[in-house]
């Protein structure tokens, strides 16, 4: 569409708009953050509905109870910002930005009784597990100078601390796990005795300096990475750890080896090895530590390395859309005591290379003195390797230029066959992903989960006889409809034993037995919060295991409607329209739609329908569907494909994006539930590099909300989404899909946000800063606010109130009450 511009008009506008803007809604001139009305206040200091985890024996659940949101003064509390993570240096351990878990409750499944576990007063609750036996659950607890190691009695829920005077140390991520034993915990401490922390230098001793020595190494952009010679010892001396055995029973503590960066730590299924992975210098200052160089080593329980797995540099080099060169993805066999298995790449890790096979898989057994054994090469890239319970394997592999994904079975003995063979994107026909056996309630490995897939193998595929199961989300044309399959390893003939019913929503936590007959779920209507079911396949009865209420009564009376509709080319589009409390047929509403761009290789797989209409409505945080208390139609997430094959998607970004955005504006006028000259569009990350685009480049939307959003590609120069492209491949793509570039033609007013401590790759404040200049300096209308202390998701309890203030003044302006839009005609 061609822009209209009316600097005059948007001038005064601006001038009006210093004058009038905020003066509602404010808490204090002291505190400058704004609180909007009670109904959201209310909804959003709500107490969260329970998280929950499954016992491994399927009989008790743990229901864990969680704060709404920290406050600004806890995300205000001093951090170090070094090699890609934020640590607390007080705790030690990572800064905390959720709400964290202040309440344990075990459930029976069997006859609903309920026991409290006895937490330490004032309790900051969080990685919770329970032991392979489900006898036992342990939980972290961080104090204001330290992280402790609690263990509770799942019977009785009396509790002890066993971390004694040590500190856990949780710079990289969660610090225990339990060994199969049930009643050791393997740990990563502070060492004892550690001196001070490095003091910062009062007078620099020279200037930082990076070089490079004709090698390539393109990698994305990172926020939080090492910078000075003060970083790399501050990462030292707070990511080193000591590892130790903890006997859960006693306290007692059993040191593993030496101190060292523990980047990641997993014991064998027998208990006996410990898989090492430790980073060491040269510490990489253009990517996070999982980029680091490393030694991949086998220790014994006392910490003796009895194999080397690799010694790899850093990551720098590795070619775009390229993987590590050496050993990658090690994983201990779950179906054997000790067994390893990795991937080597075929290719140099380049996919580029033309070669016949582009990865190996091969594994070692105890006690590894001998070579290691091939079991598989890949003709695309590996994917990922399970076992089930009798030892059989599924193998993955994918290929980015088809977007394809193929997975083998592995028998010993016997050649590979093929499963499946499917579109990557094609969620229609996705056959689910097996059902795993896990023993401590979820978790696998610790240590952040960092290095390429490492350590546990993600639990054992459950198999009864010559059978696996398959759990889904069923994507389908009237929305999902989770599914549990049966799966014949042999005839590769499936049975469907679950489907959720019409009109609801409904999926399976877990298997509570190996024949299948009774399963865990969690269901949900439109109307009814998620409560956790037990479910009698045979029966075909389902008894209530909780009884949540309504976190939001509030919204008790939204409607919510699944929209279906074209683009002008014949792309199949979908979103969900929300409609406020007490809305009457016909009548028109000012309306906000949220949405957020995908790439598809194909118009088939763009135009599937995802989501279910019969899901509750939850509203937390930042979200835009509180706007609804405030008598606004929200379409939330209407379809933005942007379709190519191959690696072409964003040849006609702006094209397909404004196509699509006009046909969603269509769809709602057409329904006669919106005007046409007041409805908004906002988005946040991507979804806000989409409002700023279609406000530069349509006149379909009255003003624009933009959050945390990257609006020059430049500054993104190796990729970004699924671009793989570089800017010097195709700088006219680049400049293209840029709203920087076009900052002259937005016309309508926009709100910039952005966390001032941004964390997301290619989003860094800076981005939003550039963009308000620009707009400022050709005369637009434009709001930006940063948010001290904010990530790339806003938390904190006053930041969240602001925000949604903020985005609720700027629509009541410029769209609720916006006069009527002005012409060509009547401007002349």
């Amino acid at each position: 569409m061609r822009k209209r511009t009316f600097a005059l008009a948007a001038t005064l506008i601006m001038l009006a708009s210093a004058v009038q803007y905020g003066q509602t809604r404010q808490t204090s001139a002291s505190s400058g953050y704004l609180t909007p009305p009670k109904v959201i206040v209310d909804m959003l200091d709500a107490p969260p509905t329970p998280g929950l985890i499954v016992g491994p024996d399927h009989k008790i659940v743990a229901l864990l109870y969680r704060r709404s949101m920290p406050t600004i003064a806890e995300l205000a509390e001093p951090i170090h910002r070094i090699a890609g993570a934020r640590i607390n240096p007080k705790t030690n351990g990572r800064q905390q930005r959720g709400g964290s878990v202040i309440g344990i409750t075990i459930k029976s499944l069997a006859d609903g009784t309920e026991t409290k576990v006895a937490t330490p007063p004032a309790p900051n609750i969080g990685d919770v597990s329970f032991s392979n036996d489900g006898k036992r659950i342990s939980f972290t607890n961080t104090k204001e100078n330290g992280i402790e190691l609690w263990v509770a009695d799942a019977a009785t829920g009396k509790s002890k601390l066993v971390s004694g005077a040590d500190r856990l140390n949780g710079t990289s991520g969660d610090a225990s796990d339990w060994l199969k034993d049930g009643a050791t915990l393997l740990v990563q401490l502070v060492p004892s005795g550690r001196g001070p922390a490095p003091a910062e230098p009062t007078v620099p001793t020279g200037p930082n300096i990076q070089e490079n020595f004709g090698k390539a190494a393109p990698v994305a952009t990172y926020e939080d990475l090492i910078k000075t010679n003060h970083d790399e010892a501050l990462f030292e001396y707070y990511f080193t750890s000591q590892l130790a055995a903890i006997d859960s029973a006693t306290g007692r503590k059993t040191p593993i080896g030496r101190p060292g960066i523990l980047e990641n730590v997993t014991a064998s299924p027998d208990g006996e090895y410990i898989l090492v992975s430790r980073l060491k210098r040269p510490f990489s200052r253009v990517l996070p530590m999982n980029g680091f160089p490393r030694e991949v080593e086998i220790w014994n329980r006392r910490g003796e390395a009895v194999k080397k797995i690799a010694d790899l540099p850093s990551s720098e080099s590795i070619p775009i859309n390229g993987v590590q060169a050496g050993p990658r993805g090690y994983r201990w066999r779950q179906d054997q005591p000790a067994t390893i298995t990795w991937v080597e790449a075929l290719d140099e890790g380049n996919p580029r290379n033309k070669v016949p096979f582009r990865d190996r898989v091969v594994l070692l057994t105890a006690p590894f003195t001998g070579s290691p054994v091939e079991i598989a090469k890949t003709e695309w890239r590996f994917g990922g390797l399970q076992y089930t319970e009798k030892s059989i394997a599924l193998l993955s592999e994918s290929d980015r230029a088809t977007r394809r994904n193929r997975t083998w079975i592995l028998e010993a003995g016997a050649q590979p066959r093929q499963l499946w063979d499917r579109r990557q994107q094609d969620a229609y026909n996705s056959p689910g992903a097996p059902v795993v056996k896990r023993d401590n309630g979820g978790r696998g490995g610790f240590g952040g989960g960092r290095g390429g897939g490492f350590g546990g193998g993600g639990g054992l595929i459950m198999q009864t006889g010559d059978s696996i199961y398959l759990a889904g989300q069923g994507a389908s044309p009237e929305g999902d409809r989770p599914f549990l399959d049966r799966l014949d390893l042999k005839t590769l003939k499936t049975e469907r034993l679950f489907r959720c019913a019409e009109k609801t929503y409904e999926s399976m936590v877990t298997l509570l037995d190996n024949e299948a007959k009774t399963i865990l779920t969690e269901a949900e209507t439109s109307t009814d919060p998620p409560n956790y079911y037990v479910r009698d396949l045979a029966a075909g009865t389902k008894r209530a295991i909780t009884q949540f209420k309504d976190p939001a009564p509030q919204l008790s009376g939204v409607e919510k409607q699944f929209v279906t509709y074209e683009r002008k080319d014949g792309v199949k589009l979908s979103g969900t329209l929300y409609l406020p409390p007490g809305y009457k047929k016909g009548e028109r509403l000012p309306l906000l739609m949220w949405a957020y761009p995908r790439e598809f290789t194909d118009s088939d797989t763009a135009g599937q329908v995802s989501g279910s209409p019969y899901r509750f409505t939850r509203v937390t945080g930042i979200s835009h569907l509180f706007l609804l208390t405030q008598g606004y139609a929200i379409f939330d997430n209407p379809a933005m494909p942007i379709i190519g094959p191959g690696e072409t998607a964003n040849d006609n970004y702006i094209e397909q994006l404004v196509a699509s955005a006009e046909a969603a504006v269509n769809k709602v006028v057409a329904m006669g539930v919106a005007d046409r000259n007041r409805i908004g569009i906002g988005g946040h990350s991507y979804g806000a590099f989409m409002t700023a685009n279609l406000l530069a480049h349509s006149d379909l939307f009255r003003a624009g909300i933009a959050r945390s959003g990257a609006y020059n590609r430049t500054l993104t120069p190796f990729g970004f989404q699924s671009e793989r492209r570089t800017f010097w491949e195709v700088p006219e793509i680049y400049a293209k899909m840029s709203p920087f570039y076009y900052a002259n033609k937005v016309n309508e007013p926009i709100l910039l946000i952005h966390g001032e401590a941004d964390d997301n790759s290619g989003t860094f404040p800076i981005q939003s800063e550039r963009l308000y200049a620009a707009l400022k300096g050709h005369g637009a209308t434009v709001r930006y606010v940063t948010l001290p202390y904010e990530a790339h998701a806003y938390t904190g309890r006053e930041s969240v109130f602001h925000t949604l203030t903020e985005m609720i003044n700027w629509m009541d302006k410029y769209v609720k009450n916006a006069g009527p839009r002005h012409t060509e005609a009547a401007a002349k």
